[in-house]
């Protein structure tokens, strides 16, 4: 099994346990892809819940720039909602889960096709 997919398997076990879903491993393996190398790297792999600056990269690289939504105080919401689901204590939060969680949030998953 490549790296990807060990790490794929990974967000799909944080999916299933964090949010009691199963999760669409097409869509989940496109976001891994889409992150680039970024998943491999231990600090670029994860998203701290905490980190406001953080939290504003987000909010502007992925759900304004790549998603193309507009901003607005419901990006914020969506993405505090996203981090109280995964667990605001857990300092793993693999950012592939999150941006899954987001797009199927915004039911943008077509940006991956």
């Amino acid at each position: 099994m490549s790296k990807r997919d060990e790490l794929i398997e990974k967000y799909a076990a944080d999916i299933k346990e964090k949010f009691g879903e199963t999760p669409d491993m097409d869509f989940l393996t496109k976001v891994a892809i889409g992150l680039g190398p970024a998943i491999y790297n231990l600090d670029a792999s994860k998203v701290s819940g905490s980190d406001d600056k953080e939290l504003a990269t987000v909010k502007n690289n992925f759900l304004i720039k790549k998603l193309g939504l507009a901003d607005g105080p419901e990006l914020m919401d969506a993405i505090n909602s996203v981090i109280d689901k995964y667990g605001r204590g857990d300092k793993n939060k693999h950012r592939a889960v999150i941006y899954y969680q987001l797009a199927k949030h915004f039911g943008k998953e077509s940006v991956y096709n």
